[in-house]
């Protein structure tokens, strides 16, 4: 993300300069069209297709399972215009939290160039990680998925799910649609387009995945594992920044970063090569949403694995370049030593000289007062 210049000037409308000022307010207008279509019988029914979620099916009560109706949803067509919107509600959300709180934080602390944009990147991504571990880690607990892991693959296809379940997918989907358009209305720098769009991209494949091949117990685990981590980097980064002395929380997620890949390769062994494997029904039928089959399983499978080590490859480097970097440090520090050692050395034999000098010849004040009386 590059920096923001705010000018007194107006720039001419719907020109560049004026779409990426004003692109918070021209989105809020846009939302609010949908919002103001539900007040109207004629456009409610338009509506209520990208506000509301679509496709509920609504499960009578027993007598042993609950007393009250059920509503579980499953997916269609009509979850891209909700996602739509709500991707329209992220950029919202997006501009929010840079104006009102990093931007503020920017000018107090006067970052650089890179410094600014890398603040940015973290400070917008660690609000996100932390409201989605926050948000999967309650519908973990209410489903009780924790508790009994072979929930994750019992009871496959898993076409029907609740409401805040199947939310939190519509806005996970919508969060990285949205960062499409904001490398636009950031000003992103051209050397760093590809590798944003490969990051969102990686994103969207393997959230997408688990959604529509109704995988949506295992991605829900691995993806408040993997949030877990990342905010913990983001975090000790925006603290390295105030203060670059805080290297602790960069250690802690070194370790936790290899555990949760090891973590996110058992879990995905367990569920495609023992779980899902063992499954009576391994047919693939496009009406029931049933995807176990061998071919999907390993590809499935190699996508997680090969994803897992691209992230191990990034991390390997990351380090080594951090290990560098401390490596060089001390070796200036020397540099630096040694040269102020070396200047202190010639001005103690310049002053040696300078004394040799005046006690020796007649230029010394002492020896003139001498003279003098």
């Amino acid at each position: 993300m590059a920096i923001r210049k705010k000018s007194n000037k107006n720039p001419p409308v719907l020109s560049h300069e004026f779409i990426v000022q004003n692109h918070a307010d021209i989105v809020s207008c846009v939302a609010m069209i949908f919002l103001l279509g539900l007040m109207f019988e004629i456009t409610a029914k338009a509506a209520v297709i990208f506000v509301t979620l679509q496709y509920n099916v609504t499960i009578p009560a027993t007598e042993e399972q609950s007393a009250e109706t059920i509503s579980l949803y499953h997916y269609g067509i009509k979850d891209l215009a909700t996602i739509f919107f709500y991707m329209l509600v992220a950029i919202i959300i997006h501009a929010i939290i840079q104006e009102y709180v990093l931007d503020k934080i920017n000018r107090k602390m006067h970052f650089s160039k890179t410094k600014h944009s890398k603040f940015n990147e973290s400070g917008q991504l660690s609000a996100f990680y932390l409201f989605s571990c926050v948000w999967g880690t309650s519908i973990l607990v209410s489903e009780n998925y924790i508790s009994d892991p072979t929930s994750l693959w019992r009871d496959y296809p898993h076409t029907l799910v609740p409401f805040q379940m199947k939310f939190f997918y519509i806005s996970q989907l919508a969060y990285w649609f949205h960062a499409f358009p904001e490398l636009y209305f950031q000003k992103t720098k051209k050397e760093d387009i590809f590798r944003q769009i490969v990051y969102i991209g990686l994103y969207l494949f393997h959230i997408a995945g688990a959604y529509l091949l109704n995988l949506t117990h295992l991605g829900l685990v691995l993806l408040v594992l993997h949030y877990f981590v990342e905010f913990l980097f983001h975090i000790s980064r925006l603290f390295y920044f105030s203060d670059e002395r805080y290297q602790k929380g960069f250690s802690l997620w070194a370790v936790l970063f290899v555990l949760g890949r090891l973590l996110t390769l058992i879990l995905s062994v367990l569920t495609f090569g023992f779980g899902l494997a063992r499954a009576e029904d391994q047919q693939l039928n496009f009406s029931t949403g049933n995807f176990n089959i061998l071919a999907v399983r390993i590809s499935v499978l190699a996508s997680i694995c090969m994803a897992q080590a691209f992230m191990m490859w990034k991390f390997i480097n990351f380090q080594l370049r951090r290990w560098r970097e401390h490596s060089s440090q001390p070796q200036s520090v020397k540099k630096k030593f040694v040269t102020a050692k070396g200047k202190t050395s010639r001005k103690e034999r310049e002053n040696g000289i300078n004394g040799t000098v005046t006690s020796n010849g007649a230029d010394s004040p002492r020896s003139r007062k001498e003279k003098s009386s």
